[in-house]
């Protein structure tokens, strides 16, 4: 039986993570304050009903022991987590973590669920990392297809802490191939989420903020290392004021990666917080002059975008890769402060624009690279007017970028 805590207990860790998030915010470097119409986007999912075959976790209980129970069983894959904040108590590379044999599970919340990286009852204070104790909240591993699905969490918390030590896990057992060895982006990177080697995941109504890493990757970090059979799928989900000291601070799609977003949103996210010294060893940094998006897609990856949103971000996108789609989007105004990048912000830094068709694009350099086609895209679009939940209210937005779910 799962223990549970007091609900006394429960209220009071919502009362500390509070207190962590404002401690994270300060330490991660931040010299501008996010802009925009809430200080926290939700999507507001169709209540989730308590599943009696579900395996079910309570404030208190263990998430990664009802995934290896699930795991065990032939029948019954589903977890469901009920309300509540859920931390981990020993320091290590993931909280939660998946792999070959949690294949085809689904990990859903119950009402509002936190998921977060700190625990300053463990934590070092005097680390730079504090009070974040393990590397990513969630890792995705090898061999995890896309039953596999990641439902209603919110996500955050991660605060730059790396080990390599494979307590309490192995979160990744050893592949045996050798191109899926681990390196500084297996461990560093994907503060949020990270998604490793053949892994193709579902992630559903999911709202990934306020997490830091270095180099890249804040929110989520993505590395197929060319096994890219397959995307990721993202839906319905939110990346808000997540912060990378270089690339990708909503989601890095690394070399050789794939990942579709459909109906997502990008809002206050910043890279380029410090000094690129991975790109130092090249003598040049990476998209030195004019920095990174919320959304970075490295060369030899695919990404799909259709219906989202990205707003108030420093920069919108970068894309290197061959030709990747992008749908139905609104681009506006992502001219946040706070990097050292020295050139202009720009809503898309896209190589090959192909594919770039119904979107709606305006911000203080529209296409960086004049790739972009006039005739199928909207340059300079009005005032979307977003509400609260960056709903566009103008009528000419009718048709492009996120809603929340069930609006």
């Amino acid at each position: 039986m799962l223990r549970e805590l007091s609900r006394s207990g429960a209220v009071a860790g919502v009362f500390r993570a509070v207190a962590v998030l404002a401690v994270i915010l300060g330490a991660a470097g931040c010299r501008d304050e996010p802009r925009g119409p809430a200080a926290v986007a939700t999507p507001a999912a169709t209540p989730v009903e308590v599943d009696p075959a579900a395996w079910q976790v309570h404030p208190g209980g263990d998430i990664q022991a009802a995934l290896e129970q699930a795991a065990a069983d032939p029948v019954r894959k589903k977890v469901q987590v009920r309300a509540g904040t859920y931390r981990p108590q020993v320091p290590g590379q993931a909280f939660v973590w998946f792999n070959e044999r949690h294949d085809g599970i689904t990990l859903e919340a119950v009402g509002r669920v936190v998921m977060t990286a700190a625990n300053p009852e463990v934590a070092d204070e005097t680390a730079d990392s504090y009070p974040a104790i393990v590397n990513h909240v969630v890792y995705f591993g090898d061999r995890i297809s896309q039953t596999t699905t990641l439902r209603g969490f919110e996500i955050t918390g991660a605060n730059n802490f790396v080990t390599r030590d494979d307590q309490p896990g192995p979160i990744q057992p050893d592949t045996g191939i050798p191109k899926l060895e681990k390196n500084l982006f297996f461990y560093a990177d994907g503060g949020g989420i990270k998604i490793f080697g053949r892994s193709y995941p579902t992630i559903e109504n999911v709202i990934v903020h306020d997490n830091y890493s270095s180099p890249c990757g804040a929110g989520v970090s993505i590395e197929h290392r060319d096994f890219k059979q397959r995307p990721v799928i993202f839906r319905n989900c939110v990346f808000r004021n997540n912060r990378a000291q270089v690339t990708g601070s909503g989601v890095d799609i690394l070399r050789g990666s794939s990942a579709e977003f459909h109906n997502c949103l990008f809002v206050d996210n910043l890279a380029n917080m410090g000094e690129d010294f991975i790109g130092l060893g090249s003598g040049r940094g990476y998209n030195e002059e004019h920095g990174s998006g919320a959304l970075t897609v490295f060369a030899h990856s695919r990404a799909v975008v259709d219906r989202c949103t990205f707003t108030g971000n420093w920069n919108g996108v970068d894309d290197r890769g061959p030709g990747n789609v992008y749908l139905r989007s609104i681009f506006w105004k992502n001219d946040r402060g706070g990097g050292i990048s020295p050139g202009a912000r720009y809503e898309l830094d896209i190589l090959n624009a192909s594919r770039v068709e119904n979107c709606f694009i305006n911000g203080e350099t529209n296409d960086l690279r004049g790739t972009l086609d006039a005739e199928r895209n909207v340059l300079d679009a009005p005032d979307p007017r977003f509400d609260d939940s960056y709903r566009p209210r103008s009528p000419v937005y009718a048709d492009v970028g996120y809603r929340p779910p069930g609006s």
